[in-house]
């Protein structure tokens, strides 16, 4: 028998999972993220000679060394809680906007760009996992349900997907058990065309459960 799940959800109680709020950072911050989404481009791109990659390398270690003083705990720092900015402001994630946000679905528009290639100029594929989880993530939230974990994520590539297009993703909640809500989304071209599809089981956390 499912879990019993209480009628109103209280988000202050989920589970050991710390209660992170937007930041509000500098401009500077989104200005430092769109460099540093540029950088990574050109680290996988770029082929220079030996005298400029270590003029490259040195001007990395410099900014190391300006920003490690200022290094703190997770959910301190503005990286994934900036709503507005692309991918929340964090690195790791591909740059994607909300587009719609509503208790039946979401939408994001994201583009990749040849940081995210695997080959032949498609996007990796284990990018496209990292995308639906975070999708499937807002789902929840979208949804009203308390902060849950992947349980399980599956992934169907059924088109290469391209760099430097717009693309749309797409999830929502198919089901609810109790604890469990299990989760969809899919990846879409311009065309309307399915580049990949994925279904998953998002799980509610216990008191305490990390």
């Amino acid at each position: 028998m499912p879990d019993p799940v209480p009628e109103a959800f209280d988000h202050e109680q989920h589970g050991g999972f710390p209660v992170y709020e937007p930041a509000r950072p500098s401009p500077g911050f989104a200005d430092f993220l769109t460099g540093m989404r540029r950088l990574q481009d050109l680290a996988v791109s770029a082929d220079p000679d030996t005298d400029t990659w270590a003029r490259a390398a040195a001007g990395v270690a410099e900014l190391v060394r300006m920003l490690e003083p200022f290094a703190v705990a997770e959910g301190v720092g503005p990286a994934g809680r900036v709503p507005e900015l692309p991918g929340a402001g964090h690195l790791l994630m591909p740059p994607w906007r909300v587009v719609r946000f509503e208790p039946d679905g979401v939408e994001l528009a994201v583009t990749f760009s040849r940081y995210h290639v695997g080959g032949n100029y498609a996007v990796h594929g284990g990018v496209l996992p990292l995308l639906f989880d975070s999708v499937f993530g807002m789902v929840i939230h979208a949804a009203g349900r308390p902060i849950s974990r992947t349980a399980y994520l599956h992934v169907d590539y059924r088109k290469v997907t391209p760099i430097d297009v717009e693309l749309t993703a797409t999830g929502r909640i198919t089901e609810e058990q109790g604890r469990k809500a299990f989760v969809t989304a899919e990846l879409r071209d311009p065309d309307g065309n399915l580049l990949a599809e994925a279904n998953g089981l998002m799980l509610r956390l216990l008191p305490g459960q990390p």
